[in-house]
Order: C-alpha cells, then sequence, then structure tokens
C-alpha cells in the first residue's frame, strides 16, 4: 500500500480505502455484522486506513461497524464520514440506501448530526467530515461553513469537505464551492468511463489555486471496469445495478474491450482502473466498491502494480473523446450538467 497526504494538512490516507457503502446498505447484497467486520479487518491487514462511512448508511450502522470493527485501532485509522441527511426523522428501515430523503443542513442540525455521529462512532474525533451532497442553497450559507470551523476549533472534526452525487445534478454545487470555500477534500464520482464531471472539479481546484484533493468513488464505474460483465451478466432485484437499462450494460463491454489493452500479466484491468486515477496527484485516495475478499486483494495491490504509461493516458483521453466510437444517449442527470465552453474538454 502506498500513502498520499492531503495538501497542507497531516491527513495521510491510504490511496486505496474501503467504502462502508457497499456492506451497510442492502445495494450490493447483504452482509451479516461478521462478514462485513471480517472484510474490514483484511482490508486493515492489507494496509488500507481510511474507512469511508456516513450517518445514512443504515441509518448509522455504517459507523457502528467502524467502531466494532477496530476498537483499538483508532489511531491507525482514519475516519471519514458524511452528515446532511435528515433520516433521524424520515429514515427508513435499514438495509436501504438509495432513497433521497429531506436534508437538514441548519447549524443545530449538523452540530447534532456530528454528535450522533462521534457517539456510533465511540471516538472524539472525526478525522474527514464531508457534507452530503450540498445543494447550491448551501454553498453560499455561511453560517454553515462557521458551524464547520466551530467544530474543527472544538476538536469534534479534524478536516472538512463535502461528497457529492448525482441525484441532484452536481457540476455547478461542485465547481462553486470549490472556488469558494477552503476544503480539504471532495468526494465525488470519477472514472475512466465517467469522466464528467469530475474532471471540471479538479480544473476547478487547480484553476482557483486551491489545496482541495479529491476523494473518488464509483472508481470502476459500478463494476464495468473490473472487466468481467459479459451480455448474459445479471444482477438480484435488491441490487442498484440491476435498475440500470440494459444499453448500459451492453455499451459498457463494448468500451471495457477497448481498454484491455491495460491489462498484462502484472496488472489487472480493474488495478489500471485505480492506477488511471492514482495518476493525478489531485487526487487523495480512492474508494472502489467493495463487496468480496478477492476483490479487495485485487484493489489493495493496485498501487504496486506499474503504473500506466503516457501512451496508455494518451490513447484513454482518445477514446473518451471520441465516446469510444459508440452511439448512444447522453446520461441522463438532475439539475444543470452541461460544462461551460470555457472547461469543455476537446
Amino acid at each position: 500500500m502506498k500513502f498520499r497526504t492531503y495538501k497542507n494538512t497531516d491527513l495521510r490516507v491510504s490511496e486505496v480505502g474501503f467504502g462502508l457503502w457497499t456492506i451497510s446498505t442492502g445495494w450490493w447484497g447483504n452482509f451479516t455484522e461478521g462478514e462485513a467486520i471480517a472484510l474490514m479487518h483484511e482490508a486493515f491487514d492489507l494496509g488500507i486506513t481510511l474507512f469511508d462511512a456516513a450517518d445514512t448508511y443504515g441509518n448509522g450502522l455504517s459507523e457502528e461497524l467502524i467502531a466494532k470493527a477496530f476498537p483499538n485501532q483508532r489511531d491507525e485509522i482514519v475516519i471519514a464520514t458524511k452528515i446532511g441527511y435528515d433520516f433521524v426523522h424520515y429514515g427508513q428501515a435499514r438495509g436501504r440506501g438509495q432513497r433521497e430523503i429531506p436534508q437538514d443542513f441548519s447549524p443545530e442540525a449538523v452540530t447534532r448530526a456530528t454528535d450522533a455521529a462521534l457517539s456510533r462512532l465511540k471516538t472524539d474525533r472525526i478525522d474527514l467530515l464531508q457534507l452530503h451532497n450540498i445543494r447550491m442553497e448551501q454553498v453560499y450559507d455561511d453560517a454553515l461553513w462557521t458551524t464547520l470551523e466551530k467544530l474543527k476549533a472544538e476538536g469534534k472534526v479534524r478536516y472538512y469537505g463535502m461528497a457529492l452525487g448525482p441525484a441532484i445534478g452536481w457540476l455547478y454545487e461542485g465547481t462553486n464551492c470549490i472556488r469558494e470555500r477552503d476544503m480539504t477534500s471532495v468526494q465525488h464520482i470519477y472514472n475512466m468511463l465517467e469522466q464528467h464531471p469530475g474532471r471540471a472539479f479538479h480544473e476547478a481546484a487547480t484553476d482557483a489555486g486551491k489545496d482541495t484533493m479529491f476523494l473518488i468513488r464509483v472508481t470502476h464505474s459500478s463494476g464495468m471496469l473490473e472487466g468481467k460483465y459479459t451480455a448474459e451478466t445479471t444482477f438480484p432485484p435488491t441490487d442498484h445495478r440491476s435498475h440500470r437499462p440494459r444499453s448500459w450494460l451492453l455499451n459498457g463491454i463494448k468500451k471495457v474491450e477497448q481498454l484491455r489493452f491495460l491489462e498484462n500479466s502484472d496488472r489487472t484491468l480493474g488495478q489500471a482502473a485505480l492506477q488511471w486515477l492514482l495518476a493525478d496527484d489531485r487526487v487523495a485516495s480512492t474508494l472502489p466498491n467493495i463487496y468480496n475478499e478477492e476483490q479487495l486483494v485485487e484493489f489493495a495491490e493496485a498501487p504496486e502494480c506499474p503504473p500506466l504509461t503516457t501512451d496508455d493516458m494518451a490513447k484513454i483521453d482518445e477514446l473518451y473523446s471520441d465516446n469510444f466510437g459508440i452511439e448512444e444517449e447522453p446520461a441522463k442527470f438532475k439539475g444543470t450538467m452541461e460544462l461551460p465552453k470555457e472547461t469543455a474538454v476537446a
């Protein structure tokens, strides 16, 4: 395992982290507590130190799992979690993580949610507190950011940032917040097949001269870049991938076949997908979706695999710019997601 440190901080994280989304929400299959903790223990043994949770994942379950898995290793792990969804008043039964519920980013709610997370985590500090899917209203809410600074001053939070997702259309929320606020971290979706709007976020940070670094989720495009899907692949009804149109599967397989040149005897396609992300020094860590031991070992070993060459990176850019030669309907986003002309990628 290799490690990176967020700019101007002492927050050091493993280049591959463990996102508890897969083991606490029921959307990647159901895990018993014992199975979940065993997978987390193996991740730790493989050098993974970053564990990323959210208070709404399983209505607090993901945070409770961290406390149960690592009762004596607090100083050896980095805990990241997210707040913002009011699952206390609007939550559903544990096991679902996809349906959006009302949010509350008032100073009182943020303080209350942080205290509740600390209690579930059985710790006195959260290493990275992330605002979960903020809207534009929160970007310009000075009271919210003052509250985060207060929590930091009190020692309850070491660093803060935001985690963005596609449910709301997140291009302008992300770019504006990066420009307007000083955040340690932004978590977002980014991979070889889904580079918009992630690339715009990274460029916004560079253009604004900000030290903000990035925590990448959906690193393998919902498993597509692991290179194991076929036209016959099916997903259980409870698996979130079962809600995707069949064209997503068939077109994705065609794209992946054009990326097979990245595979060799020393590197799987799944490892190459992580190496592509880690080639960007603005990326602090990656959060591949982990749901079994074999996959965990593969991803944990990715930082030690041969990095992609300049030619590899250029070929990926060329394929992506032409959408891999595939004609398909543009991705449907909620909210405004068009790239401004000045930041459009050629």
